[in-house]
């Protein structure tokens, strides 16, 4: 006869035996739902030439991302709102749109405002106050960064002295704003991935990093850089990375950047945030373009899944 305290103790064990297949089971699924090794966004340099010729307007390009592309983080490019920067009302439009539909504001490309790195003292000083506002517009979209160049002029020593001056100008501005400062290889010195990696440090600003673009490793008409020993080198300082595209064969594979040994640099460097996609090639339409990177980063995606 089973008597009430022997019931007890068996609906504990029970209970206590539910409890443990119920934790061995979730652990089970948390096993097996490993985080990606690094996360997909979009460019909006990928799509200029439609934006350019009046195909799409900026304001659509979040909803573009994701109902075009199934991409929920999108990286800003300022020539395509120039004048909007410290227009409150068409901010405060961009953000309400890609909060509606669920997309991450990143950052914003940076252009054609001096050079960070000019020679001359004043125009070094104006270029990092035109900066200013791009600082104050990623922090009302809920970005995290601004891309910067590091364009100067004159000899190695020169130029890192003098971009580093102007780098530190903005790194301490945009620092009470929590956005960070990010240099991009783009062409010149900056292409060039040891004097990048040394003007990072001698910069010294935490929030002063780098974006490493898969393509611009040409430094002048008879210099180019190793692109893999160049985004190797500028990892250590990422706070984002730009996966450049061209073109592909027949097998989904990228033409002109070994993208299986660019993504494992990547992730064996510790990196797991924003591959952002910027595809710059002319056979493949923008849309059909963007679809083959990202394609291609979702195969990489499963090939380093277990690099966390």
């Amino acid at each position: 006869m089973t008597t009430r305290r022997d019931f007890v103790k068996q609906m504990t064990c029970f209970s206590l035996a539910q409890g443990t297949l119920f934790s061995m089971l979730a652990s089970g699924c948390s096993r097996q739902e490993k985080p990606l090794p690094f996360k997909i966004s979009l460019a909006e340099w990928s799509l200029h030439r439609t934006l350019g010729d009046g195909g799409l307007d900026h304001l659509d390009f979040a909803r573009t991302a994701k109902k075009d592309y199934g991409i929920e983080a999108v990286e800003y490019v300022n020539t395509f709102f120039f004048d909007q920067a410290k227009n409150q009302d068409y901010l405060r439009d961009m953000k309400r749109r890609a909060e509606d539909h669920g997309v991450r504001s990143l950052l914003i490309m940076c252009d054609r405002e001096g050079d960070l790195g000019d020679p001359d003292r004043d125009k070094r000083q104006q270029a990092v106050e035109n900066h200013y506002k791009w600082v104050e517009a990623a922090k009302y979209l809920g970005c995290h960064s601004i891309r910067v160049n590091a364009r100067s002029a004159g000899n190695w020593a020169d130029q890192l002295k003098w971009a580093a001056d102007g780098l530190r100008q903005l790194a301490d501005f945009a620092k009470p704003y929590d956005i960070n400062v990010i240099v991009e290889n783009h062409g010149g010195l900056s292409s060039n991935g040891t004097w990048l990696f040394s003007l990072i440090e001698m910069v010294g600003r935490s929030n002063c990093g780098t974006l490493p673009d898969f393509g611009n490793f040409r430094i002048d008409d008879e210099q180019t850089f190793d692109r893999y020993k160049g985004v190797e080198m500028m990892l250590p300082f990422a706070k984002g990375v730009s996966a450049k595209s061209y073109d592909f064969d027949a097998d989904g594979n990228e033409t002109t950047i070994d993208y299986e040994r660019m993504l494992k640099i990547v992730v064996y460097s510790n990196y797991h945030g924003y591959v952002g996609i910027e595809y710059e090639g002319s056979r493949l339409s923008e849309p059909d373009g963007i679809r083959a990177t990202k394609r291609l980063l979702e195969r990489m995606q499963k090939k380093y899944k277990n690099v966390v």
